[in-house]
Order: structure tokens, then C-alpha cells, then sequence
């Protein structure tokens, strides 16, 4: 139920990166909070004012969003970029006068919520993995609430749990539709569909591996097989010779639009274990074997297995040890028989969070005083303080503490 009393109508600001892992629930709350009757402005960067499913009615401002690496002789041109992206969002926040300001990671976010903070504007982070962010990171402590995806959330200091709340991780509208449906019908004589996916391009180790461990499958299993599976341009065709090479019917794409439909009839996905396709997974209750992406921050795909793996609901698969004999092992261990895919599957239903957006919604609306208090609050606030550039060393520094 929301918060706010019938009929008062608030604005809000997003901020999030431009990737789909950080946007995909910022879409989904600002769809929720514009049902509420709530005006919505998203802050993000130029990847993200051109991704796929913005709600048309969220207005996308671009801001100037600098990185800040390790190597300190780069840290000028990103601070002056941050510092600007900071103004740009100050400037915004007196116009919008937003009764909140809720951030979903990623650098693009970061001067927003930096200017929110200094402004004295409440303030919410999301989480969407099960390791904190850099950019999370250096916000927790300053922000007025922290939304997480998992129970359990590495690098969160222990000092912070008052203002945590776990609510899941938002997803796609079409995607939560299909939670009560039931899961695909498998027989021991009936198709195996599997869906292969590695992100948004594609995982060329996929390529490589899948369709091989596919084929070392036991006949009686092997021949039932019908894959859906997305490739890098670059791979698509070496993956078609494979599957035709072993006789195995596959459908390959670059990009699938409908991939809502696919997870539906999907009774096994094979992949990466970024946060939007876990919150998927267990939204809809799909089996999985997961490979985390290696070089990914602080390890935080493999991190993000934990609860499902150790639920039942999936398998986990370093890439080092990613091989055809080991994948086809795993298969025949969740897939052999329809009883235990089936198990696999309820238990991963069991670790999706379908009110996500709801209870995301509902936190952020227990935020922000009255609308007159917010005017007088933001139009006292805009002007930025003496010492930003002493700010933006510091700031540098915490980043990559």
C-alpha cells in the first residue's frame, strides 16, 4: 500500500548508470511511482537516455559523470566532470524540487546523489547485487536508506543496518507477469528447451563451451534438446557449424526482443549471473547453471548465486572450470528427470522477491516533509559549498578505498 495520503502528488529524481543492470529497476519504480500519480526525472548518462524500455513519460536529463581509477594523474579530469554533473543536478533539483532522490549505483549516479546529500534532500540507494558498489559504497553512509536485493550484502558495514531494508530487485513488468504460470510441462519424453544468454552481447565462452557440452549429453536426453541461444555478431555463425555439426536444433540471435516470451518456455537457462537475470530467474522460477563473470567487480556475479544456488534453484560454475564434460555433468544432475528440474525450479521461485517495486515504492514514499517544506529546503540549499575541489580529492580517495 502506498504511503503517501490519496491525492498528493510528489517528484522524484532517479539516478542510475547506463547499463541495464542499474536501469532496469529504475524503470520499474518510476512506471510504479508515475501509477502512484508521482512526476518522475531520471538522471543518467547518454547510454542510458537511449536504452531499451524507458517508460516514454520518464523525462531523461544527461549529466556530465566522470570515473575515477586508481591511477591518481586521471583523477582531475574525472572529479571536474563529477563537480560539474554535481552543479548540473543542483540546478535541476531547484526547477524539479524533487521530495526525494533515489540512486541505482553506477557512476552516471554518483553527482546526483552527491548533490542530494549536500542539499540535505532525502536520499535512497538501491543495491542490486549481493557486493556493494564503489559507487554505493562511498554513498552508504550519507544517504538516508539503503534497498537491498539479498539478505546478505558484502562490503556493507555492519554500522549501517539500521537504514537497510531488503525489498529484492525490481523487475521487468512482463517478466513478473509470468510468476503464476505454471512451469513449462516436461516429461521424460518431452522437449528439453534450453535458453542461453551471456548479457547484452553476449559471452563468447558460451559459444565456445555450450554447444559442445550439449553434445556429450546421454542420447536419451540429448536428443530432445531444442536451444535458444544469443551470441556475440562475431560468434554467431562458428556457434550455427557446432549445433549442426552435432545435430542439435538451435536458434541463435544476436539480440532476442521478445526474451520475456523465451523465459517463459524455457525449462533450463545456461549464463551469466548478473543481478537482472538472478532477479529474473527467481521471479519467474527457472532453473539455471550460472557461470559469473570472472573480471566482475569485488567477484560480485559469483556473489550473487549464493541464495539460489544454495536453495536448489541453480548451479555455479567458475569459468575456469567451465568445460563442455563439466557443464554436460551439471545438466544431467538438475535435468535427467522431470522431478528434479521441477524441485529446481520451485526452489528458485522461492528466492524471487515479486513485491520488489512495490516495497521500493513504499520506501521512498516515507521519504520527503511537506511540498512547501521541500521549495524552501532546496531553494536554501543549491549553492555549492566552498572547497569542492579539496572535496573531489577526498572523494576520490574514498572511492577506491
Amino acid at each position: 500500500m502506498s504511503s503517501t495520503a490519496p491525492g498528493v502528488s510528489r517528484h522524484y529524481v532517479l539516478a542510475a548508470g547506463g547499463t541495464g543492470g542499474h536501469l532496469i529497476p529504475a524503470f520499474a519504480l518510476a512506471t510504479e511511482l508515475e501509477r502512484r500519480g508521482h512526476h518522475v526525472a531520471l538522471i543518467t548518462d547518454e547510454r542510458g537516455a537511449r536504452l531499451p524500455g524507458k517508460p516514454e513519460t520518464l523525462v531523461a536529463h544527461v549529466l556530465p559523470a566522470g570515473r575515477i581509477g586508481k591511477n591518481p594523474l586521471h583523477w582531475p579530469k574525472g572529479i571536474g566532470a563529477i563537480l560539474e554533473g554535481r552543479r548540473m543536478a543542483l540546478r535541476l533539483f531547484e526547477s524539479f524540487q524533487p521530495s526525494a532522490v533515489v540512486g541505482f549505483g553506477g557512476y552516471p549516479a554518483f553527482p546526483a546523489l552527491w548533490a542530494a546529500t549536500s542539499a540535505k534532500i532525502p536520499s535512497v540507494i538501491h543495491e542490486q547485487n549481493a557486493v556493494l558498489g564503489r559507487v554505493n559504497r562511498f554513498l552508504a553512509s550519507r544517504v538516508d536508506a539503503i534497498a537491498t536485493s539479498y539478505s546478505q550484502v558484502d562490503r556493507l558495514a555492519d554500522k549501517l543496518a539500521g537504514k537497510v531494508h531488503l525489498v529484492g530487485n525490481p523487475v521487468r513488468a512482463e517478466v513478473l507477469a509470468l510468476r503464476d504460470q505454471p512451469f513449462p510441462p516436461f516429461a521424460e519424453d518431452g522437449l528439453l528447451r534450453v535458453l542461453v544468454t551471456g548479457g547484452s552481447q553476449g559471452a563468447s565462452v558460451l559459444s565456445e563451451v555450450v554447444p559442445d557440452g550439449l553434445a556429450m549429453l546421454p542420447p536419451a536426453l540429448r536428443g530432445r534438446l531444442q536451444v535458444t541461444q544469443q551470441c556475440r555478431p562475431e560468434d554467431i555463425e562458428a556457434v550455427r557449424a557446432r549445433y549442426a555439426g552435432h545435430d542439435i536444433p538451435a536458434e541463435l540471435g544476436t539480440y532476442f526482443e521478445n526474451m520475456a516470451e523465451r523465459l517463459a518456455d524455457a525449462h533450463l537457462f545456461i549464463g551469466r549471473a548478473g543481478a537482472s537475470t538472478i532477479a529474473e530467474l527467481t521471479a519467474v522460477g527457472r532453473p539455471a547453471i550460472l557461470v559469473p563473470l570472472p573480471i566482475a567487480t569485488d567477484d560480485h556475479q559469483a556473489a550473487n548465486t549464493r541464495d539460489v544456488a544454495k536453495a536448489g534453484g541453480a548451479r555455479m560454475i567458475r569459468q575456469d572450470r567451465f568445460t563442455a564434460a563439466e557443464l554436460a555433468k551439471q545438466i544431467q544432475a538438475i535435468a535427467m528427470n522431470p522431478e528434479t528440474l521441477g524441485n529446481a525450479a520451485h526452489a528458485a521461485w522461492n528466492c524471487g522477491y515479486p513485491n520488489a517495486v512495490r516495497d521500493l515504492a513504499d520506501l521512498v514514499e516515507g521519504f520527503g516533509g511537506a511540498p512547501l517544506m521541500d521549495v524552501i529546503r532546496v531553494a536554501n540549499s543549491v549553492t555549492a559549498p566552498s572547497g569542492e575541489a579539496v572535496a573531489g580529492e577526498a572523494m576520490a580517495k574514498d572511492l577506491n578505498a
